[in-house]
């Protein structure tokens, strides 16, 4: 089949109407598509959340984890085998707060995986609790009395740890957001794309309109291998505006990459098992 309808599957979708969520599987599976992408090629790892629901909804193969640990699975699934299209997809709870240590080591290794993560500033599926994303003083249905902790700045945690892609997207930007989605699939080593979205539900403040107020894109001659730059342009946000685009970009080595046995031509699902070889590869103790 030659159109994205090839990623469709027959289940009900339990998000609420006007989640953000629906737009971002529509996006997905047209980036696939226009990758020429077929189901058994992709894997898809989620947590624990209404974001994390998506590889439910898509034609492909699909790992759901415990909360925040999305990120280990896929890490290993490429390692096994490198000929996989792996893809996080999973919320901002589950990625930032959960998964927070995941993400930081996941950026170490660079490992070769697109992140994508479900930014709405709550925990839509147990009831709007504030995720790590939301704004300091902000009340939510989870925290009547206002939001206690600072926001994490997820693009600028990255940048500072020297991921090699860092992206936002929002949904009410198609186009842009299905662009940056092929990129971060097609980027060789771990991408980071945050992805903007509205919750109206549990996050009555930054709606879609909130959000088309504010997001730009990113300023004419950004150099996304210019990292005190890319710092800059990931600080900015609310009323100053807010960029959306590739952030940070340039190339390292991947986690592969420094391990010799790691043979991308003969990948470890297809190695015979020797355990006697595995002694090439220890250390003695005295």
């Amino acid at each position: 089949m030659s159109s994205p309808r090839r990623f469709d599957t027959t289940e009900e979708r339990a998000w609420c109407p006007g989640c953000g969520n629906h737009l971002l599987l529509v996006c997905l599976k047209e980036a696939l598509h226009q990758l020429h992408k077929q189901p058994h090629e992709i894997l898809i790892c989620s947590g624990i959340g209404q974001a994390a629901k998506l590889p439910h909804y898509i034609r492909a193969n699909c790992f759901n984890g415990l909360h925040g640990r999305a990120l280990p699975a896929a890490f290993a699934a490429k390692v096994v085998n490198p000929a996989l299209t792996v893809i996080v997809s999973t919320g901002d709870g589950d990625s930032y707060g959960e998964g927070g240590n995941h993400f930081l080591h996941t950026i170490r290794r660079n490992i070769d995986i697109a992140h994508f993560v479900h930014n709405n500033g709550v925990y839509g599926l147990t009831k709007g609790q504030a995720s790590p994303t939301m704004d300091l003083g902000r009340s939510t249905p989870g925290d009547p009395a206002g939001v206690r902790s600072a926001s994490l700045n997820p693009l600028a945690l990255a940048i500072s740890q020297d991921a090699g892609f860092v992206a936002r997207g929002f949904t009410g930007e198609r186009e842009q957001l299905v662009e940056l989605m092929k990129a971060a699939i097609e980027y060789r080593g771990y991408a980071l794309l945050d992805i903007l979205q509205p919750c109206p539900v549990y996050n009555r403040v930054n709606t879609l309109q909130w959000y088309k107020q504010r997001v730009r894109p990113l300023e004419s001659g950004h150099d996304p291998a210019d990292r005190p730059a890319a710092f800059a342009a990931s600080l900015a946000w609310g009323d100053e505006g807010i960029p959306l685009g590739i952030i940070y970009r340039h190339e390292k080595p991947t986690f592969a990459d420094r391990l010799s046995h790691l043979d991308p031509a003969v990948p470890l699902v297809d190695k015979p098992l020797d355990p006697l070889a595995a002694r090439t590869f220890m250390t003695p103790f005295f």
